[in-house]
């Protein structure tokens, strides 16, 4: 996903549509549409979803809407498909708990997380030129989807499973970038971001299974066919900026590639890299990367924009460090190639 870190001020947005009176869809074969908040409001409350704080009308200039909140989020949101508002509040409070489970302690988070839910593009992009200010025309480019920034993650409808995919990508640099002392390296936020991605939906409880990221596995098996593997020196110290630049075979990948290798490290030889993997996330958790003074005062300050420079050395030393500290790393990307290969061999491309 593009990402920025640029700290903006959140705008106020102009309190224009409201929120008529509406009335349950009939009860039938599934569930109607529902044009008004009141109508969603009142069908939401009487679904007693686990995890559904409370959810009131929320006041926008882009649609009638309503502000759900749990446990750990507030999702204000002009979409008013039950089925998906219904499920919503679960999946982030479930994404919440996928989290923090690649630490060895879980977070307390005091404030709650804000995720803005769009109906549509357009009112996605009219959200966006407000609150992204200069940055906006940048995070206008994205195709399909969401993107984070100061805090929020920003999201339309993109159908049911892709939009919970790209919810399940960016509440990860949500999450890490809260509660992380050091920002990540493309290559490990990326990568990590992707497990998040594929889920299966049981009783209203949400697993997440990087293994059927069938997305992210046709992108690596169609890369591999082409024969257009970044080589592991290069993927660790790139960042999607700079392969969005290159061509769209750059950007699958580098996407493909990040979440092979983030899988790579923590399942092969039956985990024989997990500790070391974790220790390099929990270590940048708590600010305890081996890092000069200068790069950890960069690596800790969110208002200093990332640079393809800083990615570059930080990315390439923090592998070396936890990973593989081999020069050319030849052994190891033999394995992780291998690895690759593996993991796409049953997936049938279209």
């Amino acid at each position: 996903m593009v990402r920025k870190f640029v700290l903006i001020s959140i705008v106020a947005v102009v309190c224009l549509a409201g929120c008529s009176e509406g009335r349950l869809p009939k009860k039938g074969a599934g569930v109607q549409r529902i044009d008004t908040c009141d109508g969603m409001i009142e069908y939401l409350q009487k679904q007693n979803l686990p995890a559904l704080k409370s959810v009131e009308v929320w006041q926008n200039g882009y649609g009638p809407g309503v502000k759900i909140t749990t446990k750990h989020y507030e999702i204000l949101t002009t979409l008013l498909d039950p089925l998906m508002l219904s499920q919503v509040p679960g999946f982030m409070e479930s994404a919440y708990l996928a989290y923090n489970a690649q630490l060895p302690e879980p977070i307390a988070t005091t404030a709650k997380f804000t995720v803005y839910l769009f109906a549509d593009r357009q009112q996605w992009e009219d959200f966006t030129k407000t609150f992204a200010g200069r940055q906006a025309s940048l995070y206008c480019k994205i195709k399909a989807g969401a993107y984070y920034l100061n805090g929020a993650c920003v999201v339309y409808n993109i159908g049911r499973e892709r939009t919970f995919s790209v919810l399940g990508h960016e509440g990860w640099h949500q999450f890490n970038s809260r509660h992380f002392k050091f920002r990540l390296p493309s290559w490990l936020d990326e990568g990590v971001a992707m497990l998040f991605e594929a889920h299966r939906n049981d009783k209203g409880l949400f697993y997440f299974e990087p293994g059927r990221n069938m997305q992210r596995l046709g992108a690596l098996k169609t890369t591999l066919i082409k024969n257009k593997m970044i080589p592991l020196k290069e993927l660790i110290a790139m960042n999607p900026g700079e392969a969005l630049v290159a061509n769209d075979d750059s950007v699958m990948a580098f996407y493909g590639q990040s979440y092979g290798l983030v899988r790579f490290l923590r399942e092969e030889g039956y985990g024989k890299r997990l500790s070391n993997f974790s220790q390099l996330l929990v270590d940048g958790l708590r600010g305890d990367w081996p890092l000069s003074e200068a790069s950890k005062r960069i690596a800790a300050d969110r208002n200093i924009p990332l640079t393809i420079r800083w990615n570059r050395a930080i990315g390439t030393q923090l592998f070396k460090q936890y990973i593989d500290s081999d020069s050319d790393l030849t052994g190891i990307e033999k394995e992780y190639i291998t690895f690759c290969r593996k993991i796409v061999y049953h997936v049938r491309l279209k």
